[in-house]
């Protein structure tokens, strides 16, 4: 039996890292990993890929390379790049016939087809709707779906890491971290798990996952003063919690971010889905594992925790994907 061809975007992210490692000693793969810098290039190879092409959403004269030969799809995007995924799902669907199945990274709650609640009334205060960046992680699914394309979705609790990247600094040298979110407790999710996850379905295909939602997160909710305290065992020093206002918080990161933060506080990701341990077999990583033990790329959580951001202080990183369109 000939391999099949898989083609993982982001594969130089924190979930692509650990995909491209995971199916990099799965016989049913040829993998091919997508870097936007050619520095990243040797790092995939050296993760097992067998392949790596350059891939750019904003730049479709990238894109042909990249699916040539291609049957099965990982997908994921930056939040600023929606408008790149949703103009790659049109050529996705032009060559439906040739690509069997797309997993896709998204984000708890965007569930719009699956009802799981009213998306004009499930909000976090009066008068609120869905957050947009939760309906920005509907149209990246509802996109690859209206193409014609067979698609599992995984919805992924919010990053582990992912609150704290904002204040790196302050933690090593302060010893303490700001956000809103407090005492209430939330799922959060281990990214080595959503790979994890990923592998398990675009191993076993579309016969068994196509169409299919699964919500991934962690194994218990968490508040923040226990994060940091997981994160004070990990890193043998204290740190401490320092609770922010939401108005402050939207200073720093504007609007978009700070609405999602506000659904956060809601309750809606306290939930553990059992979703996680159903498709692998094995109970969810938690934080102080996650910190401390090394994944298939051959990283802790705590190293990966220093790597790159998309969020900055100051910076509203999604004030150009307001204006994106759904059509």
């Amino acid at each position: 039996m000939s391999k099949q061809t898989v083609l993982v975007t982001s594969a130089t992210g924190r979930i692509g890292r650990e995909l491209v490692a995971r199916l990099a000693i799965n016989d049913q793969f040829t993998v091919r990993a997508c870097y936007f810098s050619e520095a990243k290039a040797e790092q995939l190879m050296a993760l097992g890929a067998d392949e790596v092409v350059k891939f750019d959403l904003s730049d479709n004269s990238t894109w042909a390379a990249a699916l040539d030969g291609v049957s099965a799809i990982y997908s994921a995007s930056l939040d600023p790049m929606l408008e790149g995924h949703l103009a790659f799902c049109k050529e996705l669907g032009r060559r439906k016939d040739a690509i069997r199945h797309v997993v896709r990274v998204s984000c708890m709650g965007a569930d719009t087809n699956t009802a799981s609640y009213d998306a004009d009334t499930h909000a976090s205060r009066p008068g609120a709707g869905i957050p947009l960046m939760l309906q920005h992680y509907w149209w990246g699914e509802k996109a690859l779906i209206d193409a014609g394309l067979t698609v599992t979705a995984l919805r992924n609790n919010f990053f582990m890491n992912h609150l704290l990247k904002t204040d790196c600094d302050q933690i090593r040298d302060e010893g303490w971290f700001s956000n809103p979110l407090g005492d209430i407790r939330n799922s959060f999710v281990a990214t080595r798990d959503i790979a994890t996850a990923a592998e398990v379905v675009l191993s076993e295909g579309p016969e068994r996952h196509g169409n299919k939602f699964y919500d991934i997160t962690g194994p218990a909710p968490q508040s923040m003063a226990e994060i940091a305290t997981d994160l004070g065992r990990a890193m043998d020093k204290a740190i401490e919690y320092r609770p922010q206002s939401m108005e402050s918080f939207e200073a720093d990161f504007g609007s978009t971010r700070a609405e999602f933060f506000e659904y956060l506080t809601n309750g809606f990701y306290t939930r553990c889905s059992p979703d996680f341990y159903n498709l692998t077999g094995e109970k969810p990583t938690s934080y102080y594992d996650y910190l401390t033990t090394k994944g298939a790329s051959g990283e802790t959580g705590l190293e990966e925790l220093w790597q790159g951001n998309l969020w900055k202080k100051g910076e509203d990183a999604m004030k150009d994907a307001v204006s994106a369109s759904a059509e």
